[in-house]
């Protein structure tokens, strides 16, 4: 740095050293202190800014900024001093300096380098200000500085009195035994002619990414730069090899992945990022072992984001290159830290494309069981034993891992579609699944054990958070085995879930969620507490259907727990206009626990107050969902359950309530609805609404049947409905005119129904008495049990 005045002839031939000099001050003066200049400095200082407050002309000003840049790296004037420089010149000259230089205007008098590197000198040292970094008129520079990094110096044209300005500075990665071009990724990018342009200067480059780099750490940096093309300038720099491409421009690209504008950014220049991961895939293949482990966990940022719309041949192709680059690690003999960015990355291309490009059968299993021994190592620690970030994050990976086997191992011998076998593991045999679901059941073995020391104070850890839904994966696949640990362990997971789902809206795990997701910011605000119960959904579904669990689950009150879920996704469902609309699977789930509760515990349903809840959520949402074709498997949950409660309540003594009325009528309304009449006398066959979901629904439709008859017997007001609603004229028509129902169990529910009905109500007796005679060969004729009923 220089210490001294430099005279004004020396400014323009020393003007690239020095500023290369204090852009590495720059970078490296993060905790210097403002304003830290010397009595000369200082001295000088005022005199150029005096100068150049009262300057007449360009040049004046010119001089003085040359002076400045000379003498003070940014970071060492404080804001006072940067305002007063602004308010001199303000962001206009420096716009004006690099327009100038790109449409190479000789008339400015100096080479179009000079004004370059004055320009993003200029630029740099205000950008350091917070509040000048949010002007517009810097942001308006974004595309220059772009424009800059991607393309080098317009004009390759020195003038004769700067030769040493005339050869561009190369990185060490750039430079080449002498006749051998420097390779170039193979791409669509970057094939342009470079010959009339000129790499830039370190110093000058290093100004460029600076703006950049704060501009990118704003709130709404990055969306400002992706807005101005900063993705695919940045792309092409790297695949050109443009100065400290690769030291900045890599880094800022990856931070931009890694924030908000992930999804917006794949889905707005999938070619250019998609050429770019393939280089870096190029570029791994062909590193040194060292080097690979250091990519490896650097590239997961450059990965598209999971679900997206870019499954392509050339995306399978870069990810099979990946992992056949990965393979040999994880084979290899690696240290902990060693193991851990391999298995991260492993498990951000199994999100990304599944099994298929990972390799064999055997390799797989390797890849499982070392990823189920890392958590075994970590998880098994004594109580009290603080994990480290690094160690967080590779269990993580883990659990991704982990989960993406269980659903193959326990998936095995089951029919998979044409999606799932994509992802699956091609030609893993039986032997080889037991063996996985073995090592898997150890793991889970200490993820339990884990959670058994977690105390409520640690209920907001984010990675508590990402090991209870690794849990959960595993119980909604697999609950038989680990049962007794896994059922001593449910106060704890209820407790969880009930501890996040009273959470206040950005707070705790809430708030971090938000500050973390890569995601579009507008669904990263929709995070809430109820996304931790969503989880363990499954388990419960399950864990409700057995005695010993279930006990245990009614000592949490369990039920009331999803009442109060399911009252909250009702009051969601029902904010939704007709045309947004959408289905919800949890809210389904948590209809089938209830389910589970209401069949095996009738006097908890009598008794508990939240059942009485959750029968007027249901009187209230039925004849809502009765016409919403996209929520059927919703309206057929609360359908079913709420005629499974209805069948336990006592005969009425009064009248019978409107809200009660109005669901058994849309209840028998919407049984009514799932069957059509046959063409020609054969089989009644499904409506075309129901068909289309009749494996999810069929079950619930018969079992609602089987409930509307006991609820006849428990409520006989209920048969004037039958007969007032046109439901058992309706049905007797089509089963005259059907030769039976799609399937018999489907027929032997209706029977079940028809039975209470006749038994109950003599006119519905007579009724079918008389349907019956005049079908002789149908389907009612088919019906014994009913005839004994008629008979008797």
């Amino acid at each position: 740095m220089a210490e001294s005045v430099i005279n004004p002839p020396e400014i323009s031939t020393q003007h690239h050293s020095n500023s290369k000099e204090h852009s590495e001050a720059d970078a490296s003066s993060t905790a210097s202190e403002s304003n830290s200049l010397s009595a000369a400095q200082q001295e000088v200082l005022e005199r150029c800014l005096h100068a150049l407050t009262h300057a007449k002309n360009d040049s004046h000003i010119l001089a003085a900024l040359l002076l400045i840049t000379r003498l003070c790296p940014a970071s060492q004037l404080d804001r006072a001093t940067l305002h007063r420089v602004f308010e001199a010149v303000g962001f206009n000259l420096p716009a004006r300096l690099l327009v100038t230089a790109i449409r190479g205007n000789e008339s400015s008098g100096l080479p179009p380098e000079e004004l370059l590197s004055l320009g993003t000198a200029l630029l740099a040292a205000l950008s350091t200000d917070p509040d000048m970094v949010t002007h517009p008129q810097l942001l308006s520079t974004i595309p220059l500085l772009l424009g800059l990094l991607e393309s080098g110096i317009p004009e390759c044209q020195k003038q004769d009195q700067h030769p040493a300005a005339s050869q561009p500075t190369a990185s060490p990665t750039d430079q080449s035994p002498p006749g051998e071009e420097v390779p170039k990724c193979s791409s669509g990018l970057g094939n342009g002619d470079e010959s009339a342009a000129c790499k830039l200067d370190e110093a000058l480059a290093a100004d460029c990414y600076q703006v950049l780099n704060t501009i990118c750490s704003l709130s709404r940096g990055p969306d400002q730069l992706l807005a101005r093309g900063a993705v695919p300038a940045l792309c092409r720099a790297v695949l050109k090899k443009q100065t400290l491409s690769h030291e900045k421009g890599l880094p800022l690209i990856g931070h931009l992945l890694s924030s908000s504008i992930r999804q917006r950014a794949w889905s707005k220049h999938p070619s250019e990022l998609l050429t770019l991961l393939t280089c870096i895939s190029q570029n791994f293949s062909q590193a040194l072992n060292k080097d690979r482990l250091e990519m490896c966990s650097k590239i997961p940022q450059f990965l598209p984001p999971p679900g997206s719309e870019l499954q392509t041949q050339e995306l399978k192709e870069v990810v099979s290159s990946l992992w056949a680059t990965l393979r040999p690690m994880v084979q290899g003999k690696l240290s902990i830290d060693q193991l851990g960015p391999v298995l991260v990355l492993s498990g951000c291309l199994l999100d990304l494309c599944g099994w298929e490009p990972a390799g064999s059968p055997k390799f797989c299993c390797l890849l499982v069981n070392r990823a189920c021994i890392e958590v075994r190592m970590v998880l098994e620690e004594p109580p009290g034993t603080q994990l480290s970030a690094q160690q967080q994050q590779t269990l993580t990976a883990c659990y991704r891992i982990m989960e993406a086997a269980m659903e193959q191992a326990c998936s095995q011998g089951d029919n998979t579609s044409p999606a799932q076998s994509e992802t699956a593991i091609a030609g893993l045999s039986l032997q080889q699944s037991r063996q996985v679901l073995g090592v898997l059941e150890e793991a889970f073995s200490a993820v339990i054990y884990y959670l058994q020391q977690v105390d409520p104070s640690q209920y907001d850890d984010p990675f508590l958070f990402a090991t209870f839904r690794s849990l959960c994966a595993w119980l909604a696949e697999e609950t038989s085995c680990l049962k007794e640990e896994v059922t001593a362990l449910l106060p704890c997971l209820i407790g969880y879930a009930k501890h996040h789902l009273q959470e206040r809206k950005g707070k705790g795990l809430s708030d971090w969620m938000v500050k973390m997701c890569v995601s579009d910011c507008s669904r990263a605000e929709t995070w809430t507490g109820e996304e931790v119960l969503r989880y363990l959904l499954p388990a419960l579904c399950h864990l409700s259907a057995e005695d010993g669990p279930r006990k245990v689950l009614l000592s949490q009150d369990t039920p009331a727990l999803l009442v109060h879920f399911l009252s909250r996704g009702w009051g969601a469902l029902r904010a939704q206009s007709g045309k947004t609309v959408s289905r919800d699977p949890s809210l389904e789930t948590a209809c089938s626990a209830l389910l589970n509760f209401t069949v095996t515990e009738p006097d908890r349903v009598r008794t508990d107050s939240c059942f009485a809840t959750l029968e007027a959520m249901l009187n209230e949402a039925l004849p809502v969902l009765l016409h919403k074709s996209r929520l059927l498997v919703l309206a057929a949950n609360c359908c079913t359950l709420g005629l499974m409660i209805g069948r336990l309540k006592p005969a009425l003594t009064g009248p019978v309530e409107s809200s009660q009325r109005r669901f058994f009528s849309c209840a028998l309304r919407f049984l009514l609805g799932a069957l059509q009449a046959a063409d020609h006398g054969g089989k009644a066959r499904l409506s075309p609404v129901w068909e289309q979901c009749w494996e999810e629904v069929s079950e619930l439709w018969r079992l609602g049947l089987q409930a509307l008859g006991g609820c006849v017997r428990a409520q006989p007001w209920i048969t004037t409905l039958v007969r007032e609603e046109g439901w058992l004229q309706n049905i007797l028509s089509l089963l005259e005119s059907s030769s039976g129902l799609p399937d018999p169990h489907s027929q032997l529910a209706l029977e079940e129904a028809l039975c209470a009905i006749a038994c109950q109500c003599p006119l519905c007796r007579q009724d079918i008495g008389e349907s019956m005679k005049r079908d002789s060969k149908g389907s009612l004729h088919c019906m014994a049990q009913l005839r004994n009923v008629l008979k008797d």
